[in-house]
C-alpha cells in the first residue's frame, strides 16, 4: 500500500501544486460544518486565492457547489468564499452518498420473474417480481446492480437480466441471437476460454445461464457484469429450469401480509382471482421459482407470492431420491445439531453432495458417508430435487439505526499503490466503498462516507468524521502491494485492544466470502485506527501488485463478495454485541 511513501509524495505535490487549482467542478447541495478551530475562508479553490474571511467551528454554511477538494459556501454577507472539504464535514444525505452510478433510464426485464429486492445483495429480502418484457425506471448503478422504480416501490435488481433502452453496451446488443443453457455440475467460470485462465467465479447445478457466442468446447455467457467462458461439457443447452410440481408432503404456509393477492397463475401480470389474510395457513400444492400454489378456497385453487409466508418445513417427509444439497465452500462445517453452536462433526469440502433427510429450523439434515446424520446450514449450500430452498434469515435488523463510518482510502492527487494493469488504490477503494454503502443504507443503517469521489481527505479529517457522528463502527478500506509481485492475500489491521474483535469480524466474514489467501488479523500502527477512539479497523482487500490477484480485485463478482463479506461481518459484530 506504500501508505507512508505516499503521505510524504502527497506533502511535496500540495506545496508544487497549490497555486494551480483544477478548474473542473460541479453542482452540490446541502450544507457543511466548520470542524477545525478557524478556518480560512478563501476567494478561490485554492491555497493561492485571496484570503476573504476567518470562519469559525461548529458554524454552518450552505454550499453552493464543490471542484475537486474544494467547496464553495454562501457567507453570512451575501458574498461567497471557497474552503477545503478536509476541515468541514457535510450535513446533508445526499453529500456522503456515493455519487458514483446516479442515472434516470428506462428499462425492461429480459428475463421472467425477476427479482426485485429491498437491497443490493441476494440476502435481502424480495420485495416483488418483474415479468419477462416488464418495463421500468433504473434509478442507479452500482457494479452488479441496479436501483430501480417499480409499480410496487423502490428496489434493487441484478443488472444481467436488464436491457436498458438505448444502450450501447455491447453484451445487451446481443440477447436477440442468444440462446440459455443449464449448468449440470458445479462449474468454475473463466476470463478467457482456457483452463489455464483465471477463475472469476462459480456457477451451481441446475443454473439458468444466458450463452453469447461458442469457441471450440468453450462458451461465452456473461457473469458479474462482465463476458466470461465456462466449458460445455457441463451444460445442457437449450435447458429449462426444471420446475418443482410436487412439494415435499407436510409444507404449510401462514401469510404474513395484511391481504394478498391470489392470481390465475405464477406471475404479477396474471388476472386476480382471490384474496387471502395474515394469519391464514394453507398447505403448498406446487412451488415455481418464488411462488406457490394454495387451495385458497374449498375447490379453488391459484398462486399467490411466497415471499408473503412463512413456511412450516419441520414436518417435511424429504426423499434421498429426490434431494441432495451441493457443497459450496472447503471447510463447510457438518454439525451434530441445527444450531452454530452444536458440535462439528464433520467438515467437508467444495463439490460434494449429500442427500437430505429433512429441514428443520432452516437447517438441512443430511446422511454422511459413514451413514450417520449431521446438519448443515441451509443457507451456504445450493439444493436440487424437490428440497425446499433456504435463504439466509435476514441481518437487517441488527444494522438498523447504526453509525457506520466508511473511510474509502487515499483519493485525489494521493492514489496509493499502482497494480501491476494501471489500476490505482484510491479507485478501487471508493468501488468497494460504494457498493458496502448501499447494502448498509438499504439496511436502515447510518451510513457516512469519508469521501465520495475523488478526492483529498488528511488523515486526521478521516479519523475526525468518527468523532464528529459518534460512529460505532469506523471502516478504513485499502489495497496491499509489495515490490515482491508473489505476494498475495487479505489482512485485517488494528491498533487498540478494543478494535481487535471488530476486526476479527470483519476480517474472517470478508476473507469467507472472498476466499482470497489468509494473512490474518495484526496490530497495525496506522494513523486511522491508532488516532481513533471508536471501534475501527484497517482492511486490506488483497494486493494489487500480485498481476493474477490484481485481475480479481478488479472484478465486479469481487468487489460483490467483499461488501457483502463486510456487510455481514457487521451484522455479526452488532448481534453479539
Amino acid at each position: 500500500m506504500c501508505k507512508r511513501f505516499s503521505q510524504l509524495l502527497f506533502c511535496f505535490m500540495l506545496i508544487l501544486g497549490a497555486s494551480q487549482p483544477l478548474e473542473k467542478g460541479f453542482a452540490a447541495g446541502g450544507t457543511i460544518t466548520i470542524i477545525e478551530e478557524t478556518v480560512n475562508v478563501r476567494n478561490g479553490p485554492g491555497l493561492s486565492y485571496q484570503l476573504v474571511k476567518k470562519v469559525k467551528n461548529g458554524e454552518k454554511y450552505t454550499i453552493i457547489k464543490e471542484q475537486d477538494n474544494w467547496i464553495e459556501i454562501q457567507l453570512s454577507n451575501g458574498e461567497t468564499g471557497w474552503v477545503a472539504n478536509w476541515v468541514v464535514t457535510k450535513n446533508s444525505d445526499s453529500a456522503s452518498k456515493p455519487a458514483k452510478g446516479s442515472m434516470k433510464a428506462s428499462a425492461v426485464a429480459t428475463e421472467d420473474q425477476l427479482r426485485v429486492r429491498s437491497g443490493p445483495g441476494t440476502s435481502f429480502r424480495i420485495i416483488g417480481l418483474l415479468g419477462k418484457g416488464q418495463a421500468f425506471t433504473v434509478l442507479a448503478e452500482n457494479e452488479n446492480w441496479l436501483k430501480v422504480q417499480t409499480d410496487f416501490g423502490e428496489g434493487w435488481v441484478t443488472r444481467e437480466y436488464v436491457l436498458l433502452e438505448n444502450s450501447q453496451d455491447s453484451t445487451k446488443k446481443e440477447t436477440k441471437e442468444t440462446t440459455t443453457g443449464i449448468v449440470n455440475e458445479l462449474l468454475n467460470v473463466r476470463n478467457q476460454p482456457s483452463t489455464s485462465s483465471t477463475i472469476v467465479g462459480k456457477l451451481s447445478k441446475g443454473q439458468t445461464i444466458t450463452i453469447y457466442s461458442k469457441k471450440g468446447n468453450w462458451l461465452e455467457i456473461q457473469f458479474a457484469n462482465q463476458k466470461a467462458w465456462i466449458s460445455a461439457d457441463y451444460v445442457q443447452i437449450g435447458g429449462t429450469n426444471v420446475k418443482t410440481d410436487k412439494p415435499p408432503s407436510g409444507i404449510t404456509g401462514v401469510v404474513t401480509a395484511s391481504s394478498l393477492n391470489v392470481r390465475s397463475n405464477y406471475s404479477l401480470n396474471s388476472s386476480i382471482v382471490g384474496k387471502i389474510t395474515k394469519g391464514q395457513r394453507f398447505s403448498i400444492i406446487e412451488e415455481d421459482n418464488n411462488w406457490i400454489k394454495i387451495e385458497y378456497q374449498p375447490g379453488k385453487f391459484g398462486w399467490a407470492a411466497s415471499w408473503y409466508f412463512n413456511k412450516d418445513q419441520s414436518n417435511a417427509n424429504l426423499s434421498s431420491k429426490d434431494s441432495k444439497i451441493t457443497i459450496l465452500h472447503n471447510g463447510t462445517n457438518i454439525r451434530k445439531s441445527p444450531t452454530v453452536e452444536s458440535e462439528v462433526l464433520h467438515r467437508a469440502n467444495e463439490g460434494e453432495t449429500y442427500s437430505v433427510n429433512k429441514v428443520e429450523n432452516n437447517w438441512y439434515e443430511i446422511t454422511l458417508g459413514n451413514g450417520s446424520s449431521g446438519f448443515v446450514a441451509g443457507w451456504i449450500v445450493s439444493t436440487n430435487g424437490s428440497g425446499p430452498i433456504i435463504e439466509k434469515q435476514g441481518v437487517e435488523s441488527y444494522l438498523k439505526y447504526k453509525t457506520i463510518v466508511i473511510d474509502p482510502g487515499h483519493g485525489g492527487i494521493d492514489n496509493g499503490a499502482t497494480g501491476t494493469n494501471g489500476t490505482h488504490e484510491k479507485e478501487l477503494t471508493l468501488r468497494t466503498a460504494q457498493l458496502l454503502y448501499d447494502k448498509l443504507k438499504s439496511a436502515g443503517a447510518n451510513v457516512i462516507l469519508t469521501r465520495s469521489n475523488d478526492s483529498y481527505l488528511p488523515l486526521p479529517s478521516r479519523v475526525r468524521t468518527a468523532g464528529v457522528h459518534q460512529a460505532d463502527a469506523f471502516i478504513s478500506l485499502h489495497y496491499d502491494s509489495n515490490l515482491d509481485r508473489s505476494i498475495r492475500g487479505m489482512t485485517g489491521y488494528y491498533y487498540h485492544s478494543y478494535q481487535k474483535e471488530l476486526a476479527d469480524y470483519l476480517y474472517h466474514s470478508t476473507n469467507e466470502h472472498t476466499r482470497l489467501k489468509s494473512r490474518g488479523v495484526r496490530q497495525g500502527d496506522y494513523h486511522v485506527i491508532r488516532e481513533n477512539n471508536h471501534k475501527s479497523v484497517l482492511m486490506e482487500l488483497g494486493y494489487i501488485s500480485n498481476p493474477e490477484e490484481a485481475l480479481t480485485l478488479n472484478s465486479s463478482q469481487f468487489q460483490e463478495n467483499a461488501a457483502t463479506g463486510l456487510y455481514n461481518g457487521l451484522a455479526r459484530f452488532f448481534k453479539d454485541n
